[in-house]
């Protein structure tokens, strides 16, 4: 196994001046850090005619998270930012691009001397261990493979290929990859014989995952556009090497077949229909002519031609997932939803129920499809980001909710609620409070254009909120409903869950 200097992981990239030392030059030449583009520092490494371009981020501050790694006073290392080992420049509205990596090179005293650009050149007191050898024609740099003082590594790992990513047209993920350092770049190896240079944030991410766009995908979820020229041809491609960059040099996973399924669309248009039994259709104009497809979308569900037939659905969110029988074309997704106009649940003692002529089934599915309540006068969405405020298993109100470090209830003992659930086209409304009056309100909110309609009704108790000693028995339609009978409710709904992307 190749030797590990971690100490040269976290501190060999000095970043002020440092004076030269014996052990820092080798006859005449000298041995540094520059500020290397990616299209200079991918040059001599891959067999690629298309050159590496930067990285344009939209976001605030990923693209500026360039710090090194480092060893702990644990012994552990702590890992540097998402762009660790890189240089930028900042851009317009927040936004910034990452240039390309800083990384350790030899040159020549006398060709340093005739750079008109010295690339931020930053002195080291040692030689490292890899480095990229530097020449210079007419006052510019030009820099030749990594040399690997201790010769590359073989990583023994597994790859898996994905073309279903949300942050690429193909996404790699694999294991075994370095460790204890931070990594500069990845070169993916075809079959085929091209190469493919990866570079910080749009390809490289965190514990080996690595994605890229190929001309299909226009933009990641945050927004940034994919730069694809220089991977276009890697459609129908087999990965066979992925080689990764690190301080240390060359760290390979070889012996791969990752076939790079030929994509044709990022999604298909499915339209949307109601809940129950039913039928949908989707455009499957632009499949191949020779594309094999089959449909999947959940249990209950059937697919045939351009159309989607179903029994039973209950309200929400579903994908349909086009996959080629042949394994030549990549899978193509598309999202859908199903609705209803009818609320399966009531505000009862201090929790969502089932409403009278609901099932549990039903009312647990709206539970777990809530997106977002309102309290008072502001919004909270639901979800991993959000605030829980009704509990998606039990249907408590949670009284202790929180908004991150604000409370959503501030005491004042009377609330009035609303909420949303996707496929239920009706919001539900009601209050709580001590002495609150037990309302139920639907809410029906129609969108034309950009113009929102709101439609309400309303029908109140004047009582008191029923206490528990009060609430009506279990097996009765729409009673209050224990903690346990609702978990065995979402257990129940299983059957007929719809697959998340």
């Amino acid at each position: 196994m190749k030797k590990f200097t971690s100490v040269l992981c976290a501190a060999a990239c000095v970043l002020g001046a440092v004076p030269f030392t014996a052990n820092a030059a080798d006859g005449d030449k000298v041995y540094g850090t520059m500020n290397i583009p990616y299209a200079d520092f991918y040059a001599s490494e891959l067999n690629n005619s298309v050159p590496v371009d930067a990285v344009s981020s939209a976001t605030q501050n990923k693209w500026k998270g360039n710090a090194t790694g480092k060893m702990g006073d644990d012994g552990k290392w702590q890992n540097g930012g998402l762009a660790a080992g890189t240089f930028n420049e900042e851009g317009e509205n927040g936004g910034g691009k990452i240039l390309g990596v800083t990384y350790p090179v030899e040159i020549a005293k006398a060709d340093l001397e005739k750079l008109s650009d010295k690339m931020n050149f930053t002195e080291l007191s040692e030689k490292p261990v890899a480095y990229k050898p530097v020449t210079v024609e007419n006052g510019k740099a030009s820099f030749g493979k990594l040399v690997d003082s201790d010769g590359e590594e073989k990583l023994s790992g597994e790859m898996t290929v994905s073309s279903l990513s949300s942050w690429g047209d193909y996404q790699i993920n694999v294991k075994g990859i370095p460790t204890n350092c931070d990594i500069y770049g990845v070169i993916v190896k075809t079959k085929e014989g091209t190469d493919y240079g990866m570079r910080a944030l749009e390809n490289i991410w965190r514990n080996g995952a690595i994605s890229w766009g190929a001309g299909v995908k226009e933009k990641e979820p945050h927004g940034n556009v994919l730069s694809s020229e220089h991977y276009k041809s890697s459609q129908g491609q087999t990965i066979t090497d992925v080689t990764f960059i690190t301080l240390n040099g060359y760290s390979t996973l070889s012996g791969q077949n990752g076939y790079l399924p030929i994509k044709f669309a990022d999604s298909i248009n499915v339209e949307n229909g109601k809940s129950g039994k039913g039928s949908v259709t989707f455009d499957n104009f632009a499949l191949p002519s020779d594309y094999k497809a089959k449909g999947e979308v959940a249990d209950g569900f059937g697919v045939s031609g351009n159309t989607v037939s179903y029994n039973n659905a209950q309200p929400g969110n579903y994908t349909l997932t086009l996959s080629d029988e042949n394994g030549k074309y990549s899978s193509v997704r598309g999202s859908f939803t199903l609705t209803t106009d009818s609320i399966p649940v009531k505000y009862s003692d201090g929790k969502l129920v089932a409403a009278d002529g609901a099932s549990l089934t039903d009312a647990a599915n709206y539970l777990k499809n809530i997106s977002a309540v309102t309290v008072g006068d502001k919004r909270y969405a639901a979800g991993r980001r959000g605030a829980t405020i009704i509990d998606s298993q039990t249907g408590e109100v949670k009284l202790d909710a929180k908004s991150g470090e604000e409370n959503v209830f501030d005491g004042s003992g009377k609330y009035k609620l609303i909420v949303e659930a996707t496929g239920y086209e009706k919001n539900y409304e009601f209050e709580i409070g001590e002495q609150a009056a037990v309302t139920t309100t639907t809410t029906n909110t129609t969108t034309t254009g950009s113009k929102a309609t709101t439609k309400t009704a309303s029908t109140t108790a004047k009582s008191t909120t029923a206490a528990k000693t009060d609430s009506p028995k279990t097996g009765v339609n729409g009673a209050a409903l224990p903690v346990a009978f609702l978990a065995l409710a979402g257990v129940s709904a299983l059957t007929l869950r719809k697959k998340k992307d």
